[in-house]
């Protein structure tokens, strides 16, 4: 008589997988200064490639940063989000001195605590990369000779439910990368006009259902505010439906993520800050995940790579005042086909560079 097969359970293989994948880091913010100064089977399928682990995501396309942004030893790069650390550690260890920054105070903690064996070559800093300038203006340092922008989000960040960015774990709809500043993910989506709504879940989402789900929100708000995430949640999913592996909520998610850190704006910002403090010569290497923070990228860099500017009306071409950098890498730089078979959160990845030439 043939015996049976035990029965598996799905918590028991979710606990099998967690094992497997908590060997590896998976990818997609203070020391001293040194003498120079619930799941179910829809809900794994939403988290097929994001599991719950203490850690951070892996970092993305490593060796092509190091070659590109060409650190030399006793030089140093601001690390301007630090995240895990991965980054930062492969850094230090190419002989470069880092000041890692980053809003996250877990992130902060982390990357202090990981990194503490490099003593007085690495400082950490609970700072937005926007004001990276008052952060250096702070430790007296003028120009640095190197500048990383790691624009994911990490793993440890998104599956985290007290943080408010999960949409399959219960928990405040709250979203701040910096619980210091005030505004949330609840006061947008409870506060928002129907028409504001609608235009940020279109432009940063790229929803296309923005109009009803705006509509739906304001409705349903109107009796009971929404005030932790999977209620908002199911209630987009109900809306729309399901079309793939893809949580019908993740595009709305994002939208109001990228909000209430002010994302777009922190980049712009943040560029034009960490530019100017660049030595010449020194570059600057910004990694971005998606096609509006890409394209703030590459505008940026082309704005400031032109030397001369041309209208029909203007008698002659005039010389651009931002005129201050040098393309490195004219087309993005992606990850390996290797590189997004074993870590798949890698593939929207994009890296430009480019190098201050005064």
């Amino acid at each position: 008589m043939r015996s049976k097969r035990p029965l598996i359970s799905m918590s028991q293989v979710q606990l099998v997988y967690k094992s497997m994948f908590s060997q590896n880091v998976i990818s997609a913010v203070w020391c001293e200064p040194p003498a120079w100064l619930a799941l179910n089977a829809r809900a794994a399928d939403d988290e097929a490639d994001s599991t719950e682990d203490p850690v951070y995501h892996r970092p993305v396309l490593q060796p092509e940063v190091l070659r590109l942004l060409k650190p030399k030893s006793g030089s140093l790069i601001v690390d301007a989000t630090c995240g895990g650390g991965g980054h930062t550690e492969a850094l230090l260890e190419s002989g470069a001195d880092v000041l890692a920054l980053d809003q996250d105070p877990d992130a902060v903690q982390h990357v202090t605590e990981q990194l503490a064996h490099f003593g007085r070559r690495v400082i950490v800093r609970q700072a937005n990369f926007r004001h990276a300038g008052c952060v250096l203006d702070e430790l007296g340092i003028r120009t640095v000779g190197g500048i990383l922008l790691d624009l994911g989000v990490s793993s440890r960040q998104l599956e985290n439910a007290a943080r408010g960015f999960s949409f399959v774990r219960n928990g405040p709809l709250d979203m701040r990368m910096d619980p210091t500043t005030s505004l949330t993910a609840a006061t947008i989506v409870n506060q928002y006009s129907e028409e504001q709504l609608t235009q940020l879940f279109r432009e940063l989402g790229e929803e296309p259902a923005a109009r009803r789900i705006a509509s739906l929100i304001v409705k349903m708000r109107k009796t009971s505010p929404f005030r932790e995430t999977l209620p908002l949640a199911r209630a987009i999913e109900k809306l729309i439906g399901r079309h793939g592996r893809q949580h019908p909520a993740t595009q709305v998610f994002q939208a109001l993520r990228m909000e209430v850190n002010d994302e777009l704006g922190a980049l712009e910002q943040g560029l034009r800050v960490l530019v100017a403090r660049l030595a010449p010569g020194a570059r600057i290497a910004v990694i971005s995940f998606h096609s509006l923070e890409d394209r703030i990228v590459k505008n940026f860099f082309r704005d400031h790579a032109r030397e001369w500017l041309d209208k029909p009306e203007w008698p002659a071409p005039q010389h651009n005042p931002d005129y201050d950098l040098k393309l490195v890498t004219p087309k993005p730089t992606e990850p390996s086909d290797d590189e997004q078979r074993a870590n798949p959160r890698s593939r929207s990845a994009k890296l430009r560079v480019a190098e201050k030439i005064k």
